[in-house]
């Protein structure tokens, strides 16, 4: 005798026949996997770097071999300012990468007289700058180009910066430190 359908209650599939709806697990788990590195491809491209912090010119608020974040995006959304670590191509050859603090930006008048760096006639409170990584060199009273950044090391006596290349041009600039993450215990934001 056949079995009767009843109206509204689908009928029993039959067990020898595969469904047709159900995709195998592994082509599943590819196209998560595919997803996942094409959003971090993304935001690793157009957003945040991982970078390798090599010297010792912003000690001690990032030591040599530090791994920290860049977030190549922000300046899209916010202008570079005062006291931000800004990663940029060296002047005198692009090949290379330096980190560096903005000390002027844009149209300010800077000068260093034995040590103290001055922006608009005003000493500049540098609590970054340990005393053991002071020095006493002096800088004349510059007025910062448009487009254009002077830029300091917070290891005084051992960075290389506008002091040696003058200001940087904000075309060289690609990013804002934001976050270290190695060694653990430098995990947080920079300052």
């Amino acid at each position: 005798m056949p079995e009767e359908e009843v109206p509204g209650v689908p009928a029993a599939p039959d067990q020898n026949t595969p469904s047709r709806s159900a995709k195998p697990v592994f082509a599943v788990w590819l196209r998560d996997l595919m997803i996942s590195l094409v959003i971090a491809c993304f935001i690793v491209i157009f957003v945040y770097q991982p970078v390798k912090v090599e010297g010792v010119s912003m000690m001690p608020g990032l030591d040599d071999q530090e791994r920290i974040f860049v977030n190549k995006f922000v300046y899209r959304l916010e202008p570079i300012s005062r006291g931000d670590i800004v990663v940029f191509r060296y002047p005198r050859d692009t090949s290379k990468s330096f980190i560096k603090r903005v000390i002027a930006i844009s149209g300010d008048h800077v000068r260093i007289d034995g040590g103290q760096v001055y922006v608009n006639n005003e000493p500049l409170e540098e609590d970054y700058v340990a005393p053991a990584y002071e020095d006493d060199r002096s800088y004349p009273d510059t007025i910062v180009p448009p487009h254009s950044y002077f830029v300091l090391g917070d290891h005084r006596n051992m960075s290389d910066d506008s002091r040696d290349f003058g200001p940087v041009n904000s075309s060289y600039i690609y990013g804002k430190a934001v976050l270290g993450y190695w060694p653990v215990d430098k995990m947080g934001r920079v300052h």
